[in-house]
């Protein structure tokens, strides 16, 4: 006779044993996965390498204020009358001889090498002042991002241990469901060797136990790529899991997340943002002021030998340049500079509703997922008693097996949703805490 057990069970058998096999992976305590995270997550580390960039900055605008020396070597041949007689001078080379006419208008070619070493220094400069204090601010706001990226990862790897959390459970769930549908088989499969069942009963039971087979294979590939995810989120290449369970965020008054949500670090780059943006105008305005500096050079000069001095000489300078005009750049660029302030407002004011508004979305679904919690664990509690109630009528030919299965549906679909309200609930409260900057402390991670 046919068996449909035998073959089911030989199916889960395989799936289960392929499942475990795919999911060998490394696994590590939340605060080990975090600190793996923190240097191979790549996301993390591109921000890194950004906010290392902007970082050079300060140094590249500094160096406008700090001396510029220059050390040359220069070689030229000419026959060019003015620079002809110069050379010679600076070679100290010159003679009555050069005076004459013939040798002022044609020289004969000359060679010189010239050695020189050059020093400029910028005494005031009020557009390289402002532009350093701008460099300054933006790597500010950069390590603010950097801080915003890490919450994000550390928000991301609790999602994932949630996710994989669930998908343990889930594969818990459809364990005790493909336990209970082979008991149903067996009873079906007992009142027809009796000749008191239907043969159709047993090919709808053997479905109903195909149906659970399923949905423990969907729930061993969550748990895969779930262990997956949690490794791309580390920066690594095979799966991982965290070991400990994730510490129970309390969930306080709204008040708490608005306030702190103040100083989220995204809110606080912009903020730092915008400051620059309205140096902008301060530094389009430096354009209207003078620049001064001095400087000197020191050089020798030879006709044969490079690095050679036949002839040396020395200057110093003083400049002072003011642009009088300059068309209209100056006004075009301020008033540029005064749109763009104007459009950061608009940014920092839009983030800060912005946040505000997500703090008080995830609030609401924190209270919506904790009363659904309750809910569906009195949902299971009736579902668990109205299945068992069922079982032993059917066992005693007192209803059809479609009631039974009814009531095996409507079982398993009240372990799934409890499930996922108690998953729903974790997460909206870690979203909570994300939403408000805080996951990091309240977590005892920092």
């Amino acid at each position: 006779m046919f068996k449909p057990a035998l073959l089911i069970t030989l199916l889960g058998v395989f799936l289960s044993h392929g499942g475990l096999a795919l999911a060998q992976g490394r696994t590590f305590t939340l605060k080990e996965a975090l600190a793996i995270a923190m240097k191979g997550n790549h996301s993390l580390k591109a921000s890194a390498g950004a906010s290392g960039a902007v970082a050079e900055e300060i140094g590249i605008a500094r160096s406008r204020l700090l001396p510029n020396i220059v050390f040359e070597e220069r070689f030229t041949r000419t026959n060019n009358p003015t620079l002809a007689f110069a050379s010679k001078l600076n070679q100290g080379r010159f003679t009555q001889d050069d005076f004459a006419i013939g040798s002022l208008n044609n020289p004969a070619a000359v060679n010189d090498y010239q050695t020189s070493l050059s020093v400029e220094q910028v005494l005031l400069s009020k557009k390289a002042s402002v532009g350093l204090e701008m460099a300054e601010r933006l790597y500010s706001a950069s390590t603010e991002d950097l801080g915003r990226k890490k919450e994000e990862v550390v928000y991301a790897i609790i999602r994932a241990h949630l996710m994989a959390e669930t998908a343990r459970r889930f594969i818990a769930t459809a364990e005790k469901g493909v336990e209970d549908a082979a008991e149903h088989l067996r009873l079906a499969e007992l009142r027809y060797t009796s000749e008191i069942g239907l043969y159709s009963d047993v090919l709808r039971a053997s479905l109903m136990v195909t149906t659970a087979k399923q949905r423990l294979a969907t729930a061993n590939k969550n748990l895969l790529l779930a262990e997956r995810q949690m490794g791309l989120l580390l920066g690594l290449e095979e799966p991982a899991s965290i070991s400990d369970a994730i510490s129970e965020l309390p969930v306080k008054d709204i008040g708490y997340y608005t306030r702190s949500a103040l100083s989220r670090k995204d809110v606080r780059s912009m903020s730092l943002k915008y400051e620059n943006a309205k140096s902008n105008i301060e530094l389009a305005s430096a354009a209207y002021y003078p620049t001064i500096g001095v400087g000197g050079a020191y050089m020798m000069n030879d006709h044969l030998n490079p690095l050679g001095s036949e002839g040396d000489s020395w200057q110093v300078s003083a400049q002072l340049r003011w642009s009088i005009f300059d068309g209209t750049l100056r006004r075009h660029e301020s008033n540029r500079a005064r749109h763009s302030a104007t459009e950061a407002s608009e940014h920092l004011s839009g983030l800060k509703k912005a946040v505000s508004y997500r703090i008080y979305e995830a609030y609401l679904e924190a209270q919506e997922a904790a009363r659904n919690t309750g809910l569906t664990a009195g949902s299971l509690a009736v579902a668990e008693e109205g299945e068992r109630l069922v079982r032993t009528r059917f066992e005693n030919g007192l209803t059809p097996i479609s009631d039974l299965l009814d009531a095996q549906l409507s079982l398993d679909e009240a372990r799934t949703n409890h499930v996922m309200s108690e998953n729903d609930l974790k997460s909206a409260i870690a979203a909570l805490h994300f939403e408000s900057g805080t996951i990091i402390r309240d977590l005892g991670l920092e």
